[in-house]
């Protein structure tokens, strides 16, 4: 899911790109992520002899580097913390809470932690209540234009409710979600 962030905002600036991937069919490419980030976590963006890895930094590089309007961070620097804030909301208590229950299951069954579990989607409907009063009346993450807390939430969101359905109860998390999964760069 991190690497889809900067895929969306590659496919939302229309940058024509070369995904290579890194899985045991191709070892070269692992190989060579192994030398561009400090523990061979991707994603990692080459633009000529520039590396950069971290998916919200990548986004941000191709504000710079292929900017398009509106950029994925606000230009205004109190609209840049929210932007990168709720990133970062997204990433953190979303995301990486789903992970958790996602590695439990593919744990060996007496590593599994049922304890685990239960708190990990206590932490999502948590995080799902604290959001839908957060986005209650915006179109998108940060308030402003589709950006980088829509990168970050289109992936997260996807998974995240697939291991805890987001509640009738936050119908307004559930309509976004559903703008995020309908949207081109999303789709793509």
């Amino acid at each position: 899911s991190f690497t889809w962030k900067p895929l969306i905002a590659l496919h939302e600036r229309r940058v024509e790109f070369r995904f290579r991937n890194v899985d045991p069919g191709h070892p070269d490419n692992s190989a060579r992520l192994a030398e561009m980030a400090p523990i061979g976590q991707f994603p990692v963006l080459v633009h000529g002899e520039c590396e950069i890895c971290e998916s919200n930094v990548i986004i941000e590089y191709l504000d710079l580097h292929a900017p398009g309007d509106p950029p994925m961070v606000p230009p205004d620097p109190t609209d840049a913390l929210e932007a990168r804030m709720m990133a970062e909301i997204f990433d953190d208590y979303v995301n990486e809470v789903m992970q958790k229950v996602v590695n439990d299951a593919l744990a060996p069954e007496a590593e599994r932690s049922v304890r685990a579990v239960v708190q990990a989607k206590g932490q999502l409907l948590r995080s799902y209540g604290w959001l839908e009063k957060k986005l209650a009346g915006r179109e998108w993450g940060s308030g402003g234009d589709f950006g980088i807390a829509d990168c970050a939430a289109a992936p997260a969101l996807f998974y995240a409710d697939w291991v805890e359905a987001i509640p009738d109860s936050c119908p307004g998390l559930q309509a976004y979600r559903a703008r995020l999964l309908a949207r081109p760069s999303v789709v793509h």
